[in-house]
């Protein structure tokens, strides 16, 4: 097949458009197109009253030789690479110890279902619920202010993605085309279709609740084995190599291949690593608040006369700022027609992030504003980023009122530098609620004065932006993890061989997406190790 890219025709083209952009730019006629797929679909909205849509075509096409022979150069046609993906090992019939993999988020998830399509029957270890149950009581934050510290936002089946945009793109150097596999894996498990063509591809939440007990159903029927609301206490390590796991049951596994895919949020795990002397470093983050706009000024703004349009859906953004004290301000995790919610996995603190359904139809748009943070910032040592955010978290909590409310304020009196007193025309989404006031008293002050400075350089990009009834949220602090457990080429710790630091938790993935591929990369090396023992 032939791949032809950015293949540009109106909003609003008929379909046979399509097929004559195909024919017209390979110089054939309507007999020789046997076959036409769209692989890719996005939009370019640079000018608002001319919105295209950019397509790149999969197409069949008789004597196809011939035809690339005579292509130009510049009519950016070639041979359709092969995106298939093929398993790098097959477990033999007598494996004894199998491989363990901690953490049932996008990263776990797709390190089990690969070894267990491989037949290596891995043993899953997830310190919270199966997704129905844990959405429960993620809703008993929100509705009932009652936190369950191992059933939350961030720990439960599906990890932090499950209560996301879900967003599934990312922009990680992908040269075996393993994202394809990803959503292949996740349309076989009810996503809808259209993830494998449009450009920037999302589930939402109710939807990934379905798709993760299938993708579990179908790891179990291929040998894995799953022990849910069982926290890994201790790790055995002899002479620099794993030898086992302590379960909060008082459960011992005996294993060799440990994959830690347990998210950037589990911070009794990095305590107890580093206690065991894995050798692990804090790393740069970002914090900040999150900011809700009504969706319209956003969709106005983005698309025009088109805001509204079912094939644009609703409208994101991505913007950043340099501020003049030398900090980065940019928005992050940007939620279309979402909500802010309650995010902390501990117990008298508060953490905000956003969330979206499929549909991404409610009010308002939601984004993190944030600003980035190094080692220099905080406390020497591994876990020094980590106790600072607890830091942050714990101040977020009082502010709010010491009831998991969130510290709000409106935009026009942050900007002011005056405490707000009531809401205007946005009104906020984060539950249990918001308690207004001023949010100088969330974050440093080189933090909130660089969102300060850069709430006005955005409005010059998206009018509206800095509306003063617009609502900041805080506070955001978990947009990565604060350490990096660092791993050589075999994806194995520096100093604890057949530990296999996987995913967002360990540094090395940002978002749904990045850490599905890295479980499935860690997944491979741990094949390949076990079918090299003697």
């Amino acid at each position: 097949m032939l791949r032809l890219t950015d293949v540009s025709l109106p909003l609003d083209h008929a379909e046979p458009a399509l097929k004559k952009a195909a024919i017209d730019r390979l110089g054939i006629t309507a007999s020789d197109l046997l076959n036409l797929t769209v692989f890719r679909r996005g939009y370019d909205a640079r000018k608002k009253s001319a919105i295209h849509l950019v397509y790149t075509l999969d197409v069949e096409v008789t004597n196809e030789a011939i035809v690339l022979a005579h292509c130009k150069p510049g009519n950016k046609v070639s041979l359709t690479p092969s995106m298939e993906y093929h398993f790098v090992a097959h477990a033999a019939q007598n494996l004894s110890n199998r491989p363990v993999v901690i953490g049932f988020g996008p990263c776990g998830l797709f390190a089990a279902l690969i070894l267990a399509q491989m037949g290596f029957r891995p043993v899953i270890i997830e310190r919270g619920k199966v997704v129905r149950e844990r959405t429960k009581d993620t809703f008993g934050l929100w509705r009932k202010r009652e936190l369950h510290p191992e059933s939350n936002v961030q720990f439960g089946e599906g990890g932090a993605g499950t209560f996301s945009d879900g967003k599934l793109w990312t922009q990680v150097s992908d040269p075996k085309h393993y994202s394809r596999k990803v959503l292949q894996e996740f349309v076989l498990a009810d996503a809808p279709p259209e993830i494998l063509y449009v450009s920037k591809p999302h589930i939402g939440t109710f939807r990934l609740v379905k798709m993760i007990e299938q993708m579990r159903a179908k790891i179990i029927e291929l040998g894995g084995e799953f022990h849910f609301e069982q926290k890994v206490e201790d790790i055995d390590i002899v002479n620099g190599k794993v030898q086992g796991l302590l379960l909060s049951n008082g459960d011992k596994i005996e294993c060799d291949h440990v994959v830690l895919a347990v998210g950037h949020s589990a911070r009794d795990t990095f305590q107890m690593l580093h206690k065991r002397g894995v050798y692990m470093e804090t790393k740069p983050f970002s914090v900040g608040f999150r900011i809700e706009h009504p969706q319209s000024v956003i969709d106005r703004c983005r698309f025009g006369s088109f805001a509204g349009n079912p094939i644009l859906g609703a409208a994101d953004y991505k913007l950043v700022h340099h501020a003049s004290n030398g900090r980065s301000v940019y928005s992050f995790c940007m939620c279309p027609g979402g909500t802010v919610v309650a995010a902390t996995s501990e117990p008298g603190r508060v953490v905000t992030n956003g969330m979206s359904q499929y549909s991404r139809n409610e009010r308002n748009a939601n984004a993190g504003i944030v600003v980035g943070v190094t080692p220099a910032d905080y406390a020497a040592g591994p876990l020094g980023g980590m106790e600072f955010q607890r830091q942050l978290e714990t101040r977020a909590f009082e502010l709010g009122g010491g009831n998991y409310n969130a510290p709000g304020q409106l935009v026009g009196d942050f900007i002011a530098q005056r405490p707000s007193e009531k809401f205007g025309t946005v009104e906020p989404s984060y539950k249990p609620g918001v308690t207004l006031g001023d949010l100088t008293l969330a974050l440093p002050a080189y933090v909130t004065d660089a969102i300060r400075e850069a709430l006005p350089a955005f409005e010059k990009q998206i009018p509206g932006f800095a509306m003063h009834d617009a609502v900041l949220t805080g506070v955001e602090t978990r947009t990565s993890s604060p350490i990096r457990i660092k791993r050589d080429d075999d994806f194995q710790s520096i100093n604890t061989s057949g530990l296999y630091p996987a995913g967002e938790g360990a540094g090395y993935a940002g978002g749904i997406m990045s850490a599905a591929i890295d479980g499935i990369r860690v997944a491979e090396s741990v094949a390949l190790s076990i079918c090299k023992k003697p």
